[in-house]
């Protein structure tokens, strides 16, 4: 996490009613600046996710549009070096390699082949081949990918759902930032496509997570020793999520 701070008295201006996102020219191409209020803090901060460049600005209760952009303006040269010092994103195209279910494999463009996308071996390397025109690469691969995600989340969510006798109310598919998962009150699950480029033992620890969700709705001790009898590599999975959760959204 990286941020900086602007020391600011409560205003006497009235609050935002809707924090929309604020445009701000840096390097070069216009970005949205993610704004939220806090009862907890009484100054700005900044923050830049470096997995997926967003900016968030963290605002004082009262704090008002026009003091979030002129701490922006103070601190854009520092948002500039930051975001030209991360690695670029990997492009899902022909030539890139991407982690799918744990292992690298080669995206490989066959255009003159039918189809959409499949994995196969050759010799010792592993490869995603792409049929169709080369303007649909990004797209069939990250529906590919989603779709393996759903197929293999569901399936184990119902695996671990029917150990503890719980009911799943719907699996939903999203591109989440913040989280792996998440599990309402009523059933409703929740996951990043996202975690079909890691490990399937990370796969099958988040199911098992979200499905304990079902019995404790919170993260006590009975919670992690429910989830650790229905899944014996769930210390493995946090760490392996830990250090490398952030990297799966450098790609696409």
């Amino acid at each position: 996490m990286f941020q900086h701070f602007f020391n600011s008295q409560t205003s006497a201006r009235r609050p935002l009613p809707v924090l929309e996102p604020l445009q701000l020219m840096l390097a070069g191409e216009m970005r949205l600046i993610c704004l939220r209020r806090s009862a907890k803090t009484q100054r700005y901060t900044l923050r830049l996710k470096p997995g997926t460049r967003q900016l968030v600005v963290t605002m004082p209760p009262r704090g008002t549009l026009s003091l979030a952009r002129s701490f922006l303006t103070r601190h854009e040269g520092w948002l500039e070096a930051r975001l030209k010092s991360l690695p670029e994103k990997v492009q899902f195209k022909h030539g890139a390699s991407i982690p799918f279910e744990g292992k690298m494999h080669l995206i490989t463009h066959m255009q003159t082949m039918t189809g959409t996308v499949w994995t196969e071996t050759d010799g010792s390397a592993l490869v995603l081949k792409v049929a169709g025109g080369a303007e649909h690469v990004a797209r069939r691969v990250t529906d590919f990918l989603k779709r393996c995600a759903k197929e293999k989340l569901t399936e184990a969510t119902y695996k671990y759902a029917a150990e503890l006798n719980v009911s799943i109310k719907r699996i939903t598919i999203k591109d989440t930032t913040s989280r792996w998962g998440s599990c309402s009150s009523q059933g409703a699950i929740s996951y990043s496509w996202r975690i079909i480029m890691a490990p399937e033992y990370v796969l099958d620890y988040l199911a098992a997570h979200e499905v304990a969700h079902r019995r404790e709705m919170n993260h006590s001790a009975r919670f992690w020793t429910l989830v650790q009898s229905m899944c014996s590599e769930t210390e493995r999975a946090e760490i392996w999520l830990k250090k490398n959760g952030r990297t799966l959204h450098e790609y696409g």
